[in-house]
């Protein structure tokens, strides 16, 4: 992707924006961001308006190993600068060259994080070869008293569940590897719609502070009741009710992986040990259901629209291709042959809305939301009498990404590379709460 003059002009802002912080005393947080993807954590950050403090990106990584060009890659230099970003495979870049930072975050893979030894190893422990979350800790733990103090990481909600065979294993060995490593954990299942956002995107965000940060004495100091519901920096930021303390599960972690890996939660596989809501602090972690707490506007999928006279044609659906439409969103029951065992079944799916109403949040965006063809779960909306598939800028901004921010790329991989995003919004609420914590 060509990108003239970019380098040069993200240069001389950085230059404008350091002098700036030099003559007002503001504070730089130090930011590396991992799995960055095109930049949400980034925009959410950078976003924030404080004045004695900043969020400054000191080092960036984004590595696709299943393509060989790299477009989410060429997007986040095109916008943010060649300066301090890596495009290659996080597993090979020595700890030694990331930069010392305040701050990680990150959107890293669901997994299988098991492990294949113990924490008392004189080795440290062996995770499963490939899996990013294990490049998180080996960053945090090579770095030793120079870790970053916090990290804020983003996740599909089904990793409090993983594996289905152990609910919960998956999570508890994330939480256990930062109890050794030193860290308090908070973490919230948010649905960006719930707090007045454009997207139904439900995602766990998760926060770890390091002992003897504010954040960590409040986990410390504070009853488990009032840091899930009024004291924890998730409450602060995203208010849910009040939480009765009876309604509130405590248990302690192994501080060992490998029975973690084999053990956890074997006697009640189907019952879910993490809830929507949750912290962890010095191996004792506390979750309970919750309920939004949200008295403000409510955002709709039809404020996010272009103008009709700005939308190509291609993305409107002729009569002939709207039967296809139809078909896809409607409910069915199909007789099918397994291919292995021969045996005759019923599939069968229930309908959809179709079109997608203009005055609710929009559904999830999905990668696979490009594309002409028609799909059960691309977004269809309805407009002066004609259908039309949304425009790679609508899906921008059903994540609260700037206008054309993926633009160089095809409009397929741009509607991909938003499936793969977060709601920029919910970071930029975090990052606020966390500025104001800050010590």
């Amino acid at each position: 992707m060509t990108v003239p003059n970019l380098f040069t002009i993200y240069q001389e802002a950085e230059k404008r924006i350091n002098m700036n912080m030099r003559m007002t005393g503001q504070k730089n947080i130090r930011t590396v961001e991992l799995f960055a993807g095109v930049g949400g954590f980034r925009i959410g950050l950078e976003k924030i308006n404080n004045s004695d403090k900043r969020y400054d990106v000191v080092w960036s990584n984004q590595w696709e190993p299943s393509t060989k060009t790299q477009h989410a890659s060429d997007i986040y230099c095109a916008r943010f600068g060649y300066a301090n970003h890596a495009n290659e495979d996080l597993s090979k870049v020595k700890v030694s060259e990331i930069p010392e930072h305040d701050l990680l975050v990150g959107g890293f893979p669901c997994q299988d994080y098991s492990v294949a030894s113990t924490l008392k190893n004189s080795h440290g422990i062996i995770g499963k070869k490939g899996v990013l979350w294990w490049e998180i800790y080996r960053i945090l733990e090579e770095k030793k008293d120079n870790a970053p103090k916090y990290l804020m990481l983003e996740n599909v909600d089904r990793l409090l569940k993983s594996p289905a065979s152990q609910r919960g294993r998956d999570f508890a060995i994330i939480l256990a590897s930062l109890n050794t490593l030193g860290y308090g954990v908070e973490w919230r299942v948010i649905n960006a719609s719930e707090y007045g956002m454009p997207q139904r995107r439900r995602r766990v965000f998760i926060l770890a502070y390091k002992k003897n940060t504010k954040p960590y004495k409040t986990l410390q100091t504070n009853s488990s009741s009032d840091i899930l519901a009024k004291d924890g920096l998730f409450a602060k930021a995203f208010p849910i009710k009040e939480v009765k303390k009876e309604n509130v599960i405590a248990a302690e972690l192994s501080s060992d992986l490998v029975d973690i890996t084999h053990n956890f939660n074997k006697d009640t596989p189907k019952q879910n040990a993490f809830l929507d809501a949750g912290y962890m602090i010095a191996g004792t972690y506390y979750t309970s259901k919750m309920e939004v707490n949200f008295n403000e506007n409510y955002s709709v999928l039809g404020d996010f629209l272009q103008d009709e006279k700005d939308v190509p044609k291609e993305f409107y659906i002729s009569d002939e291709e709207l039967e296809k439409w139809k078909y896809h969103k409607g409910s069915k029951s199909i007789e099918r042959v397994n291919k292995t065992t021969g045996h005759n079944y019923t599939y069968s799916e229930g309908s959809m809305g179709f079109p997608d109403c203009l005055n609710k949040p929009s559904r999830t965006i999905i990668t696979g939301e490009g594309g002409a063809s028609a799909s059960r779960f691309k977004h269809v909306v309805h407009i002066n009498g004609k259908y039309r598939r949304l425009t790679p800028l609508e899906l921008e901004r059903l994540n609260m990404f700037p206008d054309n921010h993926t633009a160089g790329v095809s409009d397929t991989k741009r509607a991909f590379l938003m499936g793969n995003a977060l709601v920029v919004g919910i970071v930029e609420k975090l990052g606020k709460k966390l500025l104001e914590e800050l010590e």
